[in-house]
């Protein structure tokens, strides 16, 4: 089977719209969560959010291409441009029925649907957009990514939820390492922060309420977290079979090595309450790695602050680890990023590429009062420097979706 690499990646997030501004801020322990600017918030319980700034999109594509995507796929394909420079990828030489796009969206295209459904009670059916379902529909990103590249092999649009960038990496790993492919663009892109998904979030008391102070809302392990914060952007990496990488000589940034993917079979929206399928996916990926539990020396937790949630995959981590799981630093980048549902897999990924490759560890910020419950190292407050071959990153989402993730430290062979 063929070994699969990292060689490029892309970023558009709350903490910068490129890989290095994202990591400086991250390891930096700076929250990108703000008070919502794109809508009027009065009346809605939760106002904050870890929105994209500084982010134009008829200047990366022109007022007319930009007019046709929605957000989400605006997002999406800047962040693939950014991952196709980085991996040095000459498009003109590449078999492009070789060359496959894995890039699911959680929600697509929100802003759209709820525009034109405005223009609907407004103005009537005859001033709908007919480009409404193509622009809404969550497969796009990843078709609009493969127009933009000539790619004729496999796309794939994987709608899990929360844990999509981890399931589109995974999946892609696997197709790679089949050799039916050698190049796919996988991660994930999400644009939800609107009314009405904010509204919804907020009466399902899922989301902080922390107004008043929004850097300081999203907590993951902290006793006083009161619900994850809502999150945008998107997240793309380049996975290449080693043969592929090595014969155009292209940069190395790691090395997947293990998938897990498994379901909760238990409920549409919480999680089961002992990380039963969270503790699945994570021993199937240590599995198919083929490293024992002992090797891993960082997790990328999915650790969204929420009660529940936080809880349960510090059991399943105890439960695979044992007393190893208290000596493994677990990190948990939303507290800086918010969740950024469909697009945070693809991010987290990037993170910890960025760990292994440096030796820093990203800070779990707002760690101000332990909970009992949660008692592994969360890397609390501030970055840490240690050496680092092995990390895993945790995604779960909506309807008991787990996938997991193995990811080595490049050593040049």
């Amino acid at each position: 089977m063929e070994r699969v690499v990292i060689t490029g990646m892309g970023i558009v997030s709350p903490l910068g719209n490129s890989v290095d501004a994202f990591w400086d801020k991250l390891t930096r322990g700076e929250s990108g969560v703000r008070a919502i600017e794109s809508f009027d918030t009065a009346g809605h319980k939760a106002r904050i959010a870890g929105t994209v700034r500084d982010f134009d999109a008829q200047a990366l594509f022109g007022t007319k291409e930009a007019r046709r995507m929605d957000r989400f796929c605006q997002f999406a394909l800047a962040a693939a441009d950014q991952a196709l420079a980085h991996a040095a990828l000459d498009l003109a030489s590449i078999d492009k029925e070789r060359l496959g796009v894995y890039v699911g969206s959680g929600i697509g295209g929100i802003h759209t649907l709820t525009e034109q459904h405005a223009t609907l009670l407004g103005k009537g059916p005859g001033r709908v957009s007919p480009t409404l379902v193509p622009m809404m529909i969550a497969n796009m990103a990843a078709a609009m990514i493969s127009i933009r590249l000539g790619a004729l092999g496999p796309t794939l649009a994987p709608v899990t939820a929360c844990s999509i960038g981890n399931t589109a990496i995974g999946e892609a790993y696997h197709r790679i390492q089949s050799g039916r492919t050698d190049v796919i663009f996988a991660g994930g892109s999400e644009a939800a922060v609107s009314e009405i998904a904010t509204a919804s979030f907020a009466n399902a008391t899922a989301v902080s309420t922390r107004n008043d102070e929004p850097e300081r809302a999203s907590r993951p392990f902290d006793a006083g977290r009161d619900g994850f914060v809502l999150g945008e952007g998107a997240a793309i990496l380049v996975l290449e079979s080693l043969t592929h990488a090595r014969d155009r000589g292209a940069p190395i940034l790691a090395e997947v090595i293990g998938y897990g993917a498994s379901s909760d079979a238990y409920h549409i929206v919480a999680t089961h309450p002992e990380g039963e399928g969270a503790y699945r996916a994570m021993r199937e990926a240590i599995r198919e790695a083929g490293i024992g539990p002992e090797e891993v020396d960082v997790i990328s937790a999915h650790a969204t602050s929420t009660e529940l949630g936080d809880r349960s995959e510090t059991m399943a981590i105890k439960r695979l680890f044992g007393e190893a799981a208290y000596r493994i630093p677990v990190t948990a980048n939303k507290s800086m990023t918010g969740h950024m549902l469909g697009a945070a897999g693809g991010a987290e990924a990037i993170a910890l590429v960025q760990s292994l490759r440096t030796g820093i560890i990203p800070p779990t910020i707002n760690q101000e009062t332990p909970d009992p419950d949660c008692d592994l190292d969360v890397v609390p407050n501030e970055a840490r420097r240690a050496e680092l071959r092995i990390g895993i990153s945790n995604s779960f989402g909506f309807g008991g979706h787990n996938a997991v993730i193995v990811i080595k430290r490049w050593v040049e062979q």
